[in-house]
């Protein structure tokens, strides 16, 4: 449990075009409004044109490739590096990780408050039941273990087994596992370190704010109570539902003014 007082990190991670840094700022924004303590909003990014003052840039951290290895998809385990943030400015402590796409509704004090030095959302917390994954008991067994690293808490550089795994054969690390929070989840789990936030903290926008099938027509899109962050887990992504986009005929967005005001800055 981290004491009130004590300074802690967020992070958010920006690269190539997809995201902005105007979406760095709101997210920047979100954050102040909902975490009372001490804290640094560090952005790694190849581009920080644009941030206002109060988020702090840092180059993208390198992963560390082997020679002849040149696959950066998996960038985000860079996070686990020991001298995360350089060799000059290495960081310390406690930091709560956030993905630029997701919107941050309520107090995140309490994901400093739990005891433990690893939390993340359980992936499938995001997703509605898959009864047909039962005929694979033991690949059931692993997805439903596996974390999804949108939102996680750590001590920086207490776990860089995970990048250390990955660097011992990044090309076996590909192969056996689809997405970088399977190794992850995979890693953290062989050393005891996998816990998960509780259940309702994080929620899908698609699978837990909008009325499922056709009751979405006869009532908005509202935030489920207890909900601190709200993200976009498969599809409409963040950009869609904001731009309009994202209904089926079967799922109308509907309303969604309330999630919009906790989305921009005032």
């Amino acid at each position: 449990m981290e004491n009130s007082s004590t300074e802690v990190l967020i992070l958010t991670m920006k690269w190539g075009t997809l995201y902005s840094s105007a979406d760095v700022n709101r997210l920047a924004a979100q954050v102040r409004r909902h975490l009372a303590r001490p804290h640094r909003f560090i952005c790694f990014t190849d581009d920080a044109a644009g941030l206002d003052p109060q988020v702090e840039p840092m180059p993208l951290p390198e992963l560390g490739l082997p020679a002849g290895h040149s696959d950066t998809r998996w960038r985000k385990l860079a996070l686990f590096r020991r001298d995360l943030g350089g060799p000059d400015a290495a960081l310390s402590g406690t930091a709560l990780f956030l993905d630029i796409d997701l919107v941050v509704v309520d107090d995140l004090g309490p994901f400093f408050d739990l005891p433990g030095d690893f939390f993340i959302i359980r992936d499938d917390d995001l997703f509605r039941a898959k009864p047909l994954r039962r005929v694979n008991p033991g690949r059931d067994r692993f997805l439903h273990s596996v974390g999804n690293s949108s939102v996680f808490r750590y001590q920086v550089g207490q776990h860089a087994y995970v990048l250390d795994a990955y660097l011992a054969d990044p090309a076996a690390a590909t192969r056996d596992y689809e997405i970088s929070q399977q190794f992850q989840s995979a890693q953290l789990a062989a050393h005891g370190h996998l816990h998960y936030w509780p259940k309702g903290w994080c929620v899908s926008f698609k699978n837990d704010c909008v009325p499922r099938n056709l009751a979405s027509y006869r009532r908005d899109p509202s935030l489920p109570v207890g909900a601190k962050i709200v993200l976009f887990a498969g599809a409409p992504k963040m950009e869609d539902v904001f731009a309009g986009r994202g209904h089926k005929w079967y799922r109308r967005i509907g309303d969604i003014g309330w999630l919009r005001k906790a989305w921009e800055n005032p």
